[in-house]
């Protein structure tokens, strides 16, 4: 334990580059608020679950040498990145769906049509662990805080701080957005924000898709 708190310093500017990250507006981030908005506390939650656990996957493979693997493959990279805009894309086409449909929103925070608990799960799982980008980032903070020689101890230091962190980030988001407070601004600007989450993903997947990773 002494040996692994010996690498504080180079794990906090590890921390705090991850802080950056995972508080930063992203489609995990916009997915979270939209879910909280629409179906309640209890969906913005359940899809936190599902983000969270990309997240674990990322940094576990990140931690592993993956991404070293990923790069060496070229063909794998170039696959998830595809997947992961096609993917993208079918969330906005959701969204814009949503958006012509209309309709007043039910008056019970959780509406009929709120999606299951495993549809939540994997749609936040989906939105996370296929971005590539995600990998990348956590390799950064990896290589960040885990300078040559240091033992696998500090690996996992980093990983479950961060992780504690992020976990404490996503329910944060998934509360903050289903309050009354926040449910009036979504019955007030109902199509906007729908709109809105439409355009995020279009514009996410489709850069995602003609990006350069």
């Amino acid at each position: 334990m002494h040996e692994t708190l010996a690498y504080l310093p180079q794990i906090l500017p590890a921390y705090i580059a991850y802080i950056i990250a995972v508080v930063s507006p992203g489609p995990a981030i916009m997915a979270i608020i939209g879910t909280s908005m629409t179906h309640g506390r209890k969906a913005g939650m359940t899809i936190s679950l599902g983000i969270f656990g990309g997240s674990m996957t990322w940094a576990i493979a990140a931690a592993a040498g993956l991404a070293t693997l990923l790069q060496t493959y070229a063909m794998a990279l170039e696959l998830l990145k595809i997947f992961g805009g096609i993917y993208l894309l079918y969330l906005a086409y959701k969204a814009f769906r949503a958006v012509r449909a209309g309709g007043e929103l039910p008056t019970a925070v959780e509406g009929p049509k709120t999606p299951s608990f495993k549809s939540l799960v994997l749609r936040g799982y989906g939105i996370h662990v296929t971005n590539p980008k995600a990998i990348f980032a956590w390799l950064a903070i990896i290589a960040l805080g885990m300078p040559q020689g240091a033992p696998a101890s500090v690996a996992v230091l980093i990983i479950a701080v961060c992780c504690t962190t992020g976990f404490l980030v996503f329910m944060g988001y998934a509360i903050l957005f289903s309050t009354s407070h926040a449910l009036k601004v979504y019955r007030n600007a109902r199509r906007w924000i729908e709109g809105a989450m439409a355009g995020f993903y279009c514009f996410a997947g489709i850069k995602l898709l003609t990006s350069n990773i």
